[in-house]
C-alpha cells in the first residue's frame, strides 16, 4: 500500500445507508470489523425496511470476497476498478474479537466499542496512514474521539459521494446577456418557433430538456439537442413563459414558469419538481393535470398517489375504501383543489364536479405493483420519502399515454433510513437528466407567504 492512501473503517450504519458504500472509496482501503458483520446478520431477519438493505450488504460483501482466501480477506482483496487513473483500494475484515482488553482500550459489552477498539488498534499499527473511522451515529464519532482516533468523518460530509447541492436544477441561469457569450450562431424558424444552433463550449455540460435563462429578462432557451461540437437552443422567451395559463393559474415567478411549460409539453412523460416548502410544486402540478384532462382531453383521468411512511402497517385500520383510507395523507391535494376553486359559488359543487369530471382517484403507493397504468396523468407527491426501487416501481406501471409528475422537497425527508443523498427523488433526477423524454425543474423561491419564506431561510 502506498502511504498515500487512506483505511477507512466502516460502522454497520453506512451499509445500511448505502449497501455498496465499500466500493466509493476510489483508491482508498476499506476495513469492515466482524462486529459489524455479527450487527448485519442480527439486523437482516428484522420485519423492517433496513432488513433489506443489510441483506444486500451482506450478498454484496460475499461477491466480492466470495474467491478470497481466508488469509486474502484479512490482508485485503483489490476491488474491481472502474478506470485505470482511480485504481480502487483493498476491502478486509478485520476480526476484533482478537483483541485484549487493555486499560486503554474501551470496555468490549457494547458492539460500538468494539468497532472503535478495532479503529484503534489499526490507527496503531498504522502509523504512517491516515486511519478514519466512518460512521453515521453522532454519538460514536464523540466516543470515538475521546478514545483516541484521530479521524472520524460522516459518510456524506466526506463528499465521497456527490453533495446536494451538485444535483442539477434543470436550468441554468448566465450572468449578463447570454448571447454576449455566444460567438457563431445559426438560427432557423418554423412558424413561431425558432431554434439556434450554437458552439456546445457555451455549456459544455447541457442535457436535454434543460432550461436556460440570463439576466437580461427577455431571453429563455431549452436545449433540445446536442452533439459533440453543436447545442441546439428553441428560443422560447421568458415572456412566453410567463404567459402560461392552466385551470386559471398563471406563474408567480420564472422558476413556475418552465415547470408549467414542462407539465403542459405533451411530448414530456416525466417532469420532476423539487424545491422548497411553499414554491408551488403541488399546485401547478394539479392546475396543469386539470386542464389537459378536463379542457384538452390528453388523458382520461388523474391518479394521486405519494408516499406514506407508516402506511403499510396503519392504512388497514382506518376505515371505508381505499380513497376515504388515503384522504388524510392527500389532504395536500384537496387543499389545492380550494385553492384553484374558491372563488366559484359554491366550492363543495365545484370540487365534487370536478372529481368527477376529471376521474381523479387516489391510490397507495403499496398498491401501484403490478399494474399498469394507461392514458392517466400521474401525480405522485412526497417523492423525496420513496427509494430509488420504490421510484422504479411506479415509474414501470406507466404505460402507452401516460404522464407522471413527480414532486418533492430534499429538506424534509420523514425516513429514518433516507438522507437527501440516497433519496429516490435524487436518483431520478440524475438518472432522467439525459432522457428527452423528462424534465426537471427546481421551483427556486417560496411563494406561499412572507411566513412561509421566512421560516424556509432562517429556521
Amino acid at each position: 500500500m502506498s502511504e498515500h492512501k487512506i483505511i477507512y473503517i466502516l460502522d454497520t450504519n453506512i451499509l445500511l445507508h448505502e449497501p455498496f458504500a465499500f466500493l466509493s472509496f476510489k483508491e482508498h482501503d476499506v476495513v469492515v470489523p466482524m462486529t459489524v458483520l455479527e450487527e448485519l446478520d442480527s439486523i437482516k431477519d428484522r420485519k423492517k425496511d433496513v432488513s433489506r438493505d443489510a441483506r444486500v450488504a451482506i450478498r454484496a460483501l460475499e461477491d466480492t470476497l466470495v474467491d478470497a482466501t481466508p488469509e486474502e480477506v484479512l490482508a485485503g482483496v483489490q476491488l474491481s476498478h472502474t478506470n485505470e487513473e482511480h485504481p480502487s483500494g483493498c476491502l478486509s475484515i478485520f476480526n476484533d474479537y482478537t483483541l485484549e482488553q487493555t486499560a486503554t482500550t474501551l470496555s468490549f459489552n457494547e458492539n460500538d466499542n468494539r468497532i472503535i477498539n478495532a479503529a484503534i488498534y489499526i490507527q496503531n499499527e498504522n502509523k504512517d496512514k491516515k486511519v478514519v473511522l466512518v460512521t453515521k451515529d453522532i454519538n460514536m464519532r464523540l466516543k470515538a474521539k475521546g478514545a483516541g482516533l484521530a479521524h472520524v468523518e460522516d459518510y456524506r460530509t466526506d463528499q465521497l459521494i456527490d453533495d446536494i447541492q451538485f444535483l442539477t436544477k434543470g436550468y441554468h441561469k448566465f450572468e449578463g446577456d447570454f448571447w454576449q457569450q455566444v460567438q457563431e450562431c445559426e438560427s432557423e424558424s418554423e412558424g413561431r418557433n425558432t431554434t439556434h444552433y450554437v458552439n456546445k463550449n457555451v455549456l459544455p455540460n447541457a442535457y436535454m430538456n434543460e432550461y436556460i435563462l440570463d439576466d437580461s429578462e427577455h431571453f429563455a432557451g431549452k436545449v433540445t439537442g446536442f452533439d459533440e461540437e453543436t447545442l441546439s437552443i428553441a428560443d422560447i422567451s421568458q415572456e412566453r413563459l410567463m404567459s402560461k395559463e392552466a385551470w386559471g393559474i398563471h406563474p408567480k415567478n420564472i422558476y413556475q414558469g418552465m415547470a408549467m411549460d414542462a407539465l403542459l409539453d405533451p411530448t414530456i412523460d416525466l417532469v420532476i419538481l423539487t424545491g422548497p416548502a411553499g414554491c408551488g410544486k403541488t399546485l401547478l402540478a394539479l392546475a396543469t393535470a386539470l386542464e389537459q384532462v378536463v379542457e384538452r382531453g390528453l388523458y382520461d383521468k388523474i391518479i394521486v398517489t405519494r408516499s406514506t411512511p407508516e402506511i403499510a402497517e396503519s392504512i388497514g385500520f382506518l376505515p371505508g375504501t381505499e380513497e376515504e383510507k388515503m384522504a388524510p395523507w392527500l389532504s395536500a391535494i384537496t387543499d389545492s383543489l380550494e385553492v384553484l376553486h374558491k372563488n366559484d359559488e359554491s366550492m363543495d359543487g365545484s370540487l365534487n364536479y370536478i372529481m368527477e369530471k376529471a376521474n381523479i382517484q387516489f391510490k397507495s403507493v403499496n398498491f401501484m405493483r403490478g399494474r399498469s397504468i394507461q392514458n392517466a396523468l400521474v401525480l405522485l407527491d412526497e417523492c423525496q420519502n420513496l427509494t430509488a426501487s420504490q421510484l422504479k416501481t411506479i415509474i414501470t406501471r406507466c404505460g402507452e399515454g401516460t404522464k407522471l409528475v413527480c414532486s418533492g422537497n430534499l429538506a424534509q425527508i420523514d425516513s429514518n433510513y433516507l438522507t437527501a443523498v440516497t433519496s429516490g427523488l435524487t436518483y431520478i433526477v440524475e438518472r432522467f437528466k439525459d432522457f428527452p423524454g423528462s424534465t426537471t425543474v427546481n421551483l427556486n423561491g417560496v411563494v406561499r407567504s412572507r411566513l412561509a419564506s421566512f421560516a424556509e431561510e432562517n429556521l
